[in-house]
């Protein structure tokens, strides 16, 4: 089968580059466009079937584009032929490693990996759970809102392990069959999924997102927090209700023993600090001038200096989870320069669509792929068009623009949690092997929806506001 995923990623995008130019759909493409175009299928089909892993696909990708789109490639493959097009210099496809996108990130992962070496975030959920008591359906909501502040600001991944091993014990208080047990299973990839949304470094189509929201369309980490957040609660909620609906609690009482006290050493204090004085310095970036991407070096340079993360820690950060939003935005990148883009979003007819339209489609595409692919590479593959799209039609711009469109189909990439596969959270949470694939199904369908609609709300709202003016 693995073979079969193979040919079919190397026949399809091979098939369009031997292509004759005429027999593409697009008046006027060049060789250049035409080599995008097979690389863009090429990243789909390796995103879409896994035939390698995910990350590799991000590599592959910024090879082909350094040799065959860029004006250092191989020299038997370049023109100046006008036909062939404008090759994108090699340096700028280089720098997608670099980008400032990456660099937000990597402070998020020295943020995460202090607090874990440390203990603060256990010790910060024995503290913030303690005020919710022992009735079942609290401790259920104080679960989830834990679990979702932790997403903002850490893996969603490393949050859900933590906090499904601090549920252990409690599963086990649970008798028989009852459907308690799943909702409390299911409470933590549903809130980690959720809470990602709540911060630019939450998760990966986030900082997706920030790459095209650059220039008048701008904003900051303050800003995103200012709308993300109070939909996130929302939401949290919205998820509350429905897992407490479906997988009702028998349970009179349920207590969560996390052990465990805050180190009070040098570094430990160093820690808390740092962590405390990042968060502060991206919220209030109107007062100091400093964007979130030089903030974000702070818990870099602190924490390298002070040997709180050594180089047997770097070896542990998600290298893999860089690349591949690397290599998005390498694809992005290629998709602009290239102008392919542009072409493609002129040939549709956009302008007789409604607005209302065009978000909702875009939206519910993304949600349906991020049930099947890495929300990622969801946003990977999407967002470079929908912001093309945002800042071409002229109905979109009177609505919100570049920021609506991208901000609607971003969300909706956090909404695809119906299935074990469609987000590594989720595949813990299957792997405890509480629950099957249609209670999963159940939920996640439903709060994918009814987020979705929400996200059209909020748009709504930040528009009559005059927050995309």
């Amino acid at each position: 089968m693995k073979k079969v995923k193979i040919i079919i990623c190397i026949a399809i995008p091979l098939l369009v580059l031997t292509l004759p130019l005429e027999a593409i759909p697009l008046d006027g493409i060049t060789i250049i466009e035409q080599r995008v175009i097979a690389i863009f299928l090429l990243a789909a089909l390796c995103w879409v079937l896994e035939p390698i892993p995910i990350y590799a696909t991000s590599l592959v990708i910024i090879f082909l584009e350094l040799l065959l789109l860029s004006n250092k490639g191989l020299i038997f493959l370049r023109s100046d032929d006008a036909l062939f097009g404008t090759t994108i210099p090699y340096k700028d496809i280089m720098h997608t490693f670099a980008s400032p996108i990456i660099i937000l990130f990597l402070g998020g992962f020295f943020l995460a990996m202090a607090a874990t070496k440390y203990r603060l975030d256990q010790n910060l959920a024995r503290v913030l759970l303690s005020p919710f008591g022992t009735t079942p359906r609290y401790v259920l909501l104080g679960i989830m809102l834990i679990t979702a502040v932790f997403s903002m600001f850490m893996s969603n991944t490393a949050t859900t392990a933590m906090m499904l091993s601090i549920l252990t014990p409690v599963l086990a208080l649970f008798k028989g069959d009852e459907k308690g047990k799943i909702a409390f299973v299911m409470a933590i990839p549903v809130a980690a999924n959720i809470g990602g949304i709540g911060t630019p470094i939450g998760t990966p189509p986030n900082a997706v997102a920030f790459k095209y929201l650059t220039g008048t369309d701008a904003i900051s980490f303050g800003e995103w927090m200012m709308f993300a957040v109070p939909y996130v609660c929302v939401l949290l909620l919205i998820g509350w209700i429905v897992l407490l609906f479906i997988f009702p609690i028998k349970a009179d009482r349920i207590k969560l023993d996390i052990k465990g006290s805050f180190l009070r050493n040098t570094k430990a204090y160093i820690v808390y600090g740092t962590f405390v004085l990042t968060i502060v310095l991206w919220l209030t970036d109107f007062l100091h001038g400093m964007n979130s991407y030089i903030v974000a070096m702070l818990p870099v340079a602190i924490f390298s200096l002070t040997g709180i993360i050594n180089k047997n820690d770097l070896r542990n950060i998600s290298w893999d989870v860089l690349w591949l939003v690397s290599g998005g935005i390498a694809l992005g990148l290629a998709l602009d320069n290239s102008g392919l883009a542009s072409r493609i979003i002129t040939s549709i007819p956009f302008e007789s669509f409604s607005p209302v339209l065009i978000a909702f489609a875009a939206s519910f595409i993304a949600a349906l792929m991020a049930n099947f692919m890495s929300h990622t590479a969801t946003a990977n593959l999407l967002l470079p068009l929908i912001a093309v799209v945002g800042s071409t039609v002229p109905s979109l711009k009177e609505i919100g623009g570049t920021q609506m469109v991208v901000l609607v189909t971003t969300f909706a990439c956090s909404m695809g949690m119906a299935l074990p596969i469609s987000t590594p959270p989720n595949a813990l949470a299957f792997g405890t092997g509480f629950f099957g694939t249609g209670d999963m199904a159940k939920p996640g369908v439903l709060i994918a929806v009814i987020g979705l609609l929400l996200s059209y709300l909020l748009v709504f709202i930040l528009n009559v506001t005059g927050f995309f003016a």
